[in-house]
């Protein structure tokens, strides 16, 4: 069984880990969200394929779902000593690696999906694992500031730093529409079996790999199940909801569904929340979808998997 999932970060990648105990034997690929790419104290920074990484890599930090495991911040604490910011984004000491290795391979010439293979040869996360594209695309968010009026700025100063307080007027996917699906990807979805849709944002996450011209159409093309990132009402985790506002979608699971849309998606996974809701063109199934632990996470993507067997015709016995 061949599976393809396009994955944002912290929910994104613990639902890839009950992936992987759902189908065992599955052959996973991964196509990461790098919109959310950034470039700190000179060094370039990806955080979704990071998670993703670290989480399927035994790595990751499980009580805050980002970073690394057994952090400190020593190098953080003298950057800001020597007044050198920006001190809102706290990259760890053993973080700090990643990022040096990939910046020098990036200079070097290395494209980035050959960087993430490289990276992915240490922690062995078990799936194959690409970014969207090798060009630079990230998100940025228009705001009305206070102090500067109506300006751009990174997603990530948007969501880490002002915790998507500023009203977002608008999200662009920087560069998507110049960029190229990096080697791989194409062939991956093609050859795929069906294409899941976990429950990562869909507007800066899942969003913004289908914004590469070529994804959305390749992916439109299989038998495709996506995991609601709503439950009644709220998103699960983050700050989905701000991010949907900005494009004027409701934050609901029937919303995100129908912006989404039948074109694209063929089954639709809602908590037992939203049981009533019905999508023309989408088989909607609910179940209980907080990935509270390990059992329940591994029971959500069973479900996604058995889904996208019965709608591709395939028996999920």
């Amino acid at each position: 069984m061949r599976i393809v999932a396009l994955a944002g970060g912290i929910g994104g990648a613990r639902f890839l880990r009950g992936l992987q105990a759902a189908a065992p034997e599955a052959d996973i690929t991964v196509i990461g969200n790098t919109g959310d790419d950034i470039s700190l104290f000179g060094l370039r920074v990806c955080p979704d394929l990071d998670t993703v990484m670290y989480t399927l890599g035994g790595g990751i930090n499980e009580e805050q779902g980002w970073g690394r495991a057994g952090e400190s911040f020593t190098v953080k604490e003298e950057l800001l000593a020597y007044g050198v910011g920006p001190s809102w984004f706290g990259l760890g000491d053993r973080d700090f690696a990643t990022h040096i290795v990939r910046t020098q391979m990036l200079a070097a010439g290395y494209k980035l999906s050959a960087v993430t293979e490289a990276l992915c040869d240490r922690w062995k996360p078990g799936v194959r694992l690409i970014p969207m594209t090798d060009d630079q695309v990230e998100t940025h968010v228009v705001v009305d500031d206070p102090e500067h009026g109506r300006r751009a700025i990174h997603f990530q100063e948007w969501w880490v730093r002002l915790r998507a307080a500023l009203p977002a007027r608008s999200i662009v996917p920087v560069g998507a529409d110049e960029a190229r699906p990096a080697p791989g990807v194409l062939k991956a979805i093609e050859s795929a079996d069906f294409v899941l849709l976990p429950p990562s944002n869909p507007v800066v996450s899942v969003g913004t790999i289908l914004a590469i011209p070529g994804v959305r159409d390749a992916v439109a093309a299989k038998t495709v199940v996506g995991v609601s990132p709503i439950i009644g009402g709220a998103p699960v985790r983050g700050m989905a909801d701000a991010c949907l506002t900005a494009i004027g979608v409701e934050t609901s699971a029937r919303a995100v569904a129908e912006h989404y849309g039948p074109d694209l998606l063929d089954g639709w996974l809602v908590d037992e929340a939203d049981a009533g809701v019905a999508v023309d063109g989408i088989a909607v199934r609910s179940r209980p979808l907080l990935m509270s632990d390990a059992d329940a996470t591994r029971a959500i993507a069973a479900a996604a998997v058995g889904l996208a067997r019965e709608l591709s015709g395939e028996s999920a016995a």
